[in-house]
């Protein structure tokens, strides 16, 4: 848009100097040779501007702000068949079953300066109807609403106000830039976003990041009612190199009203290796410890260790397999009012074909097995679970 204006000035300036250029050739004696020449040098100065005008990027607005978006829709079957297309309550993405839909689809607004930024992105899905069930009305639709300033001349110091996404894990909400392609049990139930306000520092070297935030609770933008004590969280990641990278993010603050009060404390811990050209690892753990009751020394517990290989035989075509394992035995995040609670191993594998730089097709088998019988299956209750996704992410 912003070239077609500036060609469309371009021939306005060509067309008031040719009016110039006709009124003083009335008042000369120039040949009719010599204005063709004269016109002609005008006219390529012009083409030659527009030549040479460099082409921006896709949703390149201009040097600062820039527009890009990002859509994902799927197809999930779970032969636990369950009758209300509502999948699994400890899943909180691709969680509808044998439907065609949209897992998440968002326009993003970036505006990014030596000295300030800000992003704005607005979203639809399934994904913001599971995760965002209890924020208030229009705010459910948002999925980053931030702005910060650089708050040092010589270090890459900031601080950034608002919605982000979580700085807990190695996975996120955008598919395409996870290995797999639906979530882990532990990305699931940890945030995927945060409110509040973080202050980051990364390195001049760029190794090493850190940050220390002031949050509104555990995946909260519109805060509880009645609770008003703030929570609060680290992020370290060290780089030494372009094969490695090492995180630990943290969680400490209590996601119910002030009067029952329970201390959660959490934090988790990856690390992501590229073994080889073709072939990657991510190692991860999650520990968290909650309060029992108000000022209790006692503490329910729940970890979560995953494994993921990725191997990619081409630049096209990757494969992921996934194992890993949920133990919440006193029903802190994931409550299944049985005997034993939420004990669940995990396993996956997906295919991945890049059809274009842009557009990823990616088919997934997943199962579950718990200690409790706590899913459904041939109409009984079962140890286990079973499910296909495929999806087709655009990214522009």
């Amino acid at each position: 848009m912003k070239s077609i204006l500036k060609s469309i000035a371009l021939l306005a300036i060509f067309s008031y100097q040719l009016l110039i250029f006709n009124s003083l050739y009335a008042q000369t004696t120039l040949s009719e040779a010599n204005r063709q020449v004269i016109i002609q040098q005008v006219k390529q100065e012009v083409l030659d501007s527009l030549k040479n005008e460099p082409p921006k990027p896709i949703g390149q607005i201009s040097q600062a702000l820039t527009i890009s978006g990002y859509l994902e829709t799927y197809y999930s079957y779970d032969f636990a068949n369950p009758s209300n297309h509502a999948r699994q309550p400890f899943v909180y993405s691709y969680n509808r079953h044998n439907e065609f839909n949209l897992n998440l689809g968002f326009i993003k607004l970036a505006y990014n300066t030596d000295k300030a930024r800000a992003n704005i992105a607005l979203m639809a899905g399934t994904y913001s109807n599971d995760n965002l069930s209890a924020e208030p009305g229009v705010l459910k639709n948002i999925f980053e609403a931030n702005a910060g300033f650089k708050i040092s001349k010589n270090k890459n110091l900031w601080v950034d106000a608002g919605i982000f996404a979580s700085h807990i894990g190695f996975e996120s909400a955008i598919g395409k830039d996870c290995w797999n392609l639906t979530r882990s049990i532990l990305a699931d139930n940890s945030p995927y976003y945060e409110s509040g306000v973080k202050l980051g520092y990364t390195t001049d070297n760029g190794k090493w990041f850190l940050s220390a935030l002031v949050l509104n609770g555990w995946q909260r933008i519109y805060r509880r009612d009645g609770n008003n004590f703030p929570a609060f969280g680290h992020q370290l990641t060290f780089k030494p190199n372009s094969k490695i990278i090492l995180n630990s993010s943290s969680f400490i603050g209590s996601d119910v009203p002030d009067s029952t009060r329970q201390m959660r404390y959490f934090h988790n811990l990856y690390g992501q290796f590229q073994l080889h050209e073709k072939f990657g690892l991510i190692a991860g753990f999650d520990f968290g410890a909650q309060q029992q009751s108000k000022g209790s020394s006692t503490y329910s517990t729940w970890y979560s260790p995953v494994l993921i290989l990725k191997v990619s035989p081409t630049d096209k075509f990757s494969i992921a397999a996934r194992g890993e394992y949920y133990s919440d035995a006193n029903g802190v995040i994931i409550a299944t009012g049985t005997t034993n609670n939420f004990q669940t191993f995990g396993y996956s594998l997906n295919f991945d074909y890049l059809i274009h730089n842009n557009v990823l097709w990616r088919v997934e088998g997943r199962g579950f097995s718990s200690k409790d019988k706590i899913f459904m299956l041939n109409d009984n209750a079962n140890n286990n679970n079973y499910f296909l996704t495929t999806s087709l992410a655009v990214s522009f």
